[in-house]
């Protein structure tokens, strides 16, 4: 979990330009709660600027919303990634977690680390894993392949992975020709239609007969 000045970050968001906002608390501070605008530096280290502190946690997360969107409308970029302990997860799939069986990235150290009793089925049944553990940012791919690490499809980078996939796949174009299989079981369908109309056709009679 990051912290600044005291402060623990409870969430923040990273906009497509670099910039940043965060929420954060201090219990025991005169203004427990604050909000800031923030940036990476060259070395990829959080920097916070202009604080709002306050005491009441619902009107600062107001302010921490309201500080997003009113940068959103006036600079028009997008928010590219939520950051907040625990809020990305990762399964173990092939070994109990244990030293040097994990990534921790430069200020993104595990929230949390949990090892079950064996290795059990996850995520409805879809997968196994040996344990799994939390972070406040995504990993890179690279990470997750190299330690054979298995994203939980909750994760808000994998939701908004598979909403640009679906987008993607309704913005084709529908001119594409559809699988071969397909195709011979649409034209089975349209002979068989055929060969019903035709006798239909050869049962009526012929009103030139009358």
């Amino acid at each position: 979990m990051d912290k600044n000045q005291g402060y623990a970050i409870l969430k923040a968001v990273m906009l497509e330009n670099g910039r940043c906002f965060a929420l954060g608390e201090h219990p025991t501070a005169p203004s427990p709660y604050v909000t800031w605008a923030g940036y990476d530096d060259d070395r990829g280290i959080r920097q916070y600027e202009w604080g709002h502190y306050g005491d009441d946690l619902a009107a600062m997360e107001e302010d921490f919303e309201n500080r997003v969107q009113e940068y959103q409308r006036f600079y028009r970029v997008k928010i590219v990634q939520l950051e907040a302990p625990g809020l990305y997860k990762y399964y173990s799939t092939q070994r109990p977690v244990d030293i040097g069986t994990f990534p921790k990235p430069p200020h993104n150290a595990p929230d949390e680390i949990v090892n079950y009793d064996q290795r059990v089925p996850v995520e409805g049944g879809a997968f196994l894993a040996w344990g799994h553990l939390t972070y406040t940012r995504p990993l890179t791919e690279k990470l997750t392949e190299g330690y054979e690490l298995r994203p939980a499809p909750s994760n808000p980078d994998m939701q908004r992975r598979t909403y640009e996939l679906e987008q993607l796949k309704e913005a084709r174009p529908t001119d594409r020709k559809p699988p071969i299989a397909q195709q011979m079981k649409e034209a089975a369908k349209l002979a068989e239609s055929d060969r019903g109309r035709a006798t239909l056709k050869k049962e009526k009679p012929d009103r030139g007969d009358r």
